[in-house]
């Protein structure tokens, strides 16, 4: 008759530690059931799941395993395990797998606490925590973004109040709170669709516009309340733009060369291309913009409202149909029918009310620094760090991005 023992052994990190142990376990022909391992800061946390064939031979190996770790200085413990216990542990890995993204400038104890009493009060079990950003400055002065990442097992009775629940510790700790099902399409995605405006860049551009025709807190105002879901977009659009009528032309190029991009859009864009993501921007504003973050980019699609130009100046109106709400969804399933990519293989990224269709067609919906409205309505937000911590979403490591960087400087 076999028996389980689960082994657990600690202490300084060494090379060919697992092969010793293993080793040992193997002239036994003892089979491994589960084994893990991490490492921090050089000091060694090691587990298996050992089943050995011959009850007689516990002892001995045993007794071979705690010569060999005492002369290793390691620290060991053996805990018999139940057949019966064993059968229950391992049906529970079937159940549902979610991944728990916890973005901050800093990270601190108290995070840490809420998002896993947050896990537990919904019945969620964490299997791993793993820091997928770069290791801290001592100096939090220096530091300017950081990432663990939860693996958590079970069935949430109410998927929409565990996610009320996280926004709310999010706004409070000043921190960003993703959750999202464990599948293959999450690393897997191939197509990332942007809003402009407030996204891929700080500014508003006909807010922009209207300042240089004399009208910028009259279009502000307008921009901000269609922006927060109050207006129609189109309407208020069209009202907004009839306000520029007679702008020379001249000052767009002006303007386009004074935006500026929101903060880690270049990394992300070229950590993105570098692993083949085609990217596009979907924009209620204007082709003329859109074009000069396509070549500064290297954008692959761009759709925005076509400003209409006539003996140099602006009109007040736009060529063909506009891009609002509904438009950004169809062009999204239009680009990735194109791409022959699934809709969970894309990932939408906005920040105002007419950003909501496209977010909601997106595997994973993005709402960055969003209206409240928005993050309320989006599955998920970030609103503490730049656009790169979207790379933390889809699994990324700090040791990925520099694996990219370099092969990109190639």
């Amino acid at each position: 008759m076999s028996e389980l023992v689960l082994i657990n052994v600690s202490g300084r990190d060494k090379p060919g530690l697992t092969s010793e142990i293993t080793g040992i376990m193997g002239r036994y022909d003892v089979r491994i059931l589960d084994i893990g391992q991490a490492v921090i800061h050089d000091h060694l946390t090691w587990g298996i799941l050992a089943e050995i064939p011959d009850e007689a031979n516990a002892p001995p190996v045993i007794r071979d395993l705690l010569f060999r770790l005492h002369a290793l200085d390691l620290q060991v413990r053996f805990a018999p395990i139940s057949e019966a216990d064993y059968q229950q542990w391992a049906a529970g890995r079937n159940r549902a797998c979610y991944i728990v993204t916890l973005l901050a400038r800093d990270i601190k104890a108290e995070h840490i606490a809420r998002v896993s009493a947050i896990t537990a009060r919904h019945g969620l079990n964490i299997d791993n925590i793993t820091r997928l950003s770069a290791r801290p400055s001592l100096n939090t002065a220096d530091n300017s973004i950081a990432c663990v990442e939860f693996s958590v097992r079970g069935t949430p009775g109410d998927l929409a109040q565990l996610r009320a629940d996280f926004l709310h510790i999010a706004a409070e700790l000043n921190v960003d709170i993703a959750f999202q099902e464990d599948t293959i399409f999450r690393r897997n995605r191939r197509l990332v669709v942007f809003d402009m405006d407030s996204t891929l860049i700080e500014a508003e551009v006909i807010d922009e516009l209207a300042k240089e025709a004399g009208v910028g807190e009259q279009v502000a105002e307008i921009t901000e309340r269609a922006m927060q879901g109050e207006l129609d977009f189109s309407q208020s659009f069209a009202e907004r733009l009839a306000l520029l009528k007679g702008l020379d032309e001249k000052v767009l190029a002006g303007i386009a060369s004074r935006l500026r991009l929101t903060e880690g859009a270049e990394h992300l864009i070229r950590s993105l291309k570098s692993l083949g993501y085609r990217t596009a921007i979907l924009s209620g504003g204007f082709t003329y913009f859109a074009r000069h973050l396509q070549q500064k980019l290297g954008i692959d699609y761009i759709y925005a409202n076509e400003l209409e130009i006539e003996n140099g100046k602006v009109t007040g109106r736009v060529s063909g149909r506009i891009v609002d709400g509904q438009r950004k969804a169809e062009l999204l399933l239009e680009i990735a029918e194109r791409e022959n990519v699934s809709r969970e293989q894309i990932i939408a990224v906005g920040d105002g009310a007419n950003d909501l269709p496209m977010l909601s067609q997106a595997g994973l919906g993005v709402a960055f620094r969003a209206k409240p409205l928005v993050k309320e309505s989006a599955r998920h937000s970030i609103s503490t760090l730049g656009l790169d911590a979207i790379l933390y979403l889809i699994g990324f490591r700090e040791s990925d991005s520099v694996w990219i960087n370099n092969d990109v400087n190639v």
